[in-house]
């Protein structure tokens, strides 16, 4: 019986990808959680406020640039052409047809763990994919033995895109905040600047 690689899905709206992401994903690969990260890319969150949200493309690019030659994280576009609103049970399952031989699990933050029994199907992901949750400050996780569900304690820093954004709209250099050549595009095309 073949062996499937898994693929860890850590979706966003990545706007833009920072190094907590690619430090999070590193560490899944490294440490044996998963095979590979895919950072899938997610259009606007409808319960999220679309200001300041870069158009998708703008967005995948900066993904493209972060993982341009890293080994076992790559970006995912899939969810841009799904039909909206999407829900992540409908990508799990649309990937999973569409890649027989892997194996899919979401990743999350404790803050989405503490609602997910409010997400379309969240049983189903947890009994047919499975899920992996990393800590988020000030959300914790009161009960890490659920059935499909993995808590890791992955090395990282306590960065957000937001952070990201105004710290770029307040002139300061984020070079070392953000992926090789990502800080470079964000300047050469203007972007968070008020």
């Amino acid at each position: 019986m073949p062996t499937h690689e898994t693929i860890g899905l850590l979706g966003g709206s990545f706007n833009p990808v920072h190094a907590g992401h690619m430090m999070l994903a590193s560490y899944l690969t490294q440490w044996g959680y998963v095979d590979k990260v895919w950072l899938t890319l997610s259009p606007r969150n409808p319960l999220k406020d679309p200001a300041g949200l870069l158009p998708d493309t703008r967005r995948l690019a900066m993904l493209t640039i972060a993982t341009k030659g890293a080994d076992r994280i790559a970006t995912c576009d899939i969810e841009l052409s799904m039909p909206r609103p999407n829900y992540t049970i409908n990508t799990l399952d649309l990937l999973a047809r569409r890649y027989p031989t892997k194996r899919f699990k979401l990743i999350i933050g404790s803050d989405n763990w503490q609602i997910f029994d409010k997400w379309r199907e969240a049983e189903r992901i947890l009994d047919e994919y499975g899920v992996i949750v990393y800590p988020r400050p000030g959300y914790p996780v009161e009960d890490g033995n659920v059935d499909g569900m993995e808590l890791v304690s992955p090395i990282t820093a306590d960065i957000s895109s937001t952070q990201v954004r105004d710290a770029i709209a307040r002139g300061r250099d984020m070079t070392y905040f953000l992926p090789p050549g990502v800080y470079k595009y964000i300047v050469d095309n203007k972007l968070y600047k008020k």
